[in-house]
């Protein structure tokens, strides 16, 4: 049985249902600006990455819905690749600044997207992941939405998340608004 691409059919009108909110938040959250580059792990449209493009060096957006990265290519700035988070096709090391918005309940394996994640980032870079906070009961109506539709989703309360980063050189704070939560982890020098 075929799986439903659920982002590939509301990719065309995505970004003006979805909007952006608390982007200071995540500047502030992500350390920004940087001089290298930015991965938005699992942007979708862009609609998050396009107001940080300014911030980096370079901002690439990673995604497995082509027809998510198609809206994304009309962006400016941008630089969208097809991939899973699970299986990145980066070097080790590449990015001063990760960040997943809205998406880690959405991947397949949430551990596997973590390691992933942790190995580009760079030694004192910096990995943001925001997430709706499962904690929250509008966020727990939202997930039974998302159940009901077949969408796989699998939320994680923020100290859950931290649980996905047991490396000794990982400072880890959570910082949490509304029905949001930010899991900023930073990469420390080894020995640190």
């Amino acid at each position: 049985m075929p799986i439903l691409d659920h982002f590939g059919i509301i990719a065309p009108c995505y970004d003006r249902v979805i909007r952006l909110r608390a982007a200071q938040k995540l500047i502030d959250a992500a350390s920004l600006p940087i001089q290298g580059a930015l991965l938005d792990a699992g942007g979708g449209t862009g609609r998050v990455a396009e107001a940080l493009h300014s911030l980096a060096g370079s901002v690439i957006v990673a995604d497995l819905s082509f027809l998510m990265l198609k809206q994304a290519q009309r962006k400016v700035g941008l630089i969208s690749v097809c991939s899973v988070t699970e299986r990145l096709p980066f070097p080790s090391e590449t990015f001063e600044r990760v960040i997943m918005v809205d998406a880690l309940h959405h991947v397949s394996n949430q551990a596997e997207t973590a390691t992933e994640l942790w190995r580009i980032l760079k030694s004192r870079g910096r990995l943001v992941i925001e997430e709706p906070d499962i904690r929250k009961f509008s966020v727990k109506l939202m997930a039974l939405v998302e159940k009901l539709a077949f969408m796989r989703s699998h939320f994680l309360a923020p100290h859950a998340i931290t649980r996905l980063f047991p490396y000794g050189n990982a400072r880890i704070s959570i910082e949490s608004e509304g029905f949001n939560a930010w899991v900023v982890i930073e990469k420390l020098e080894s020995g640190s």
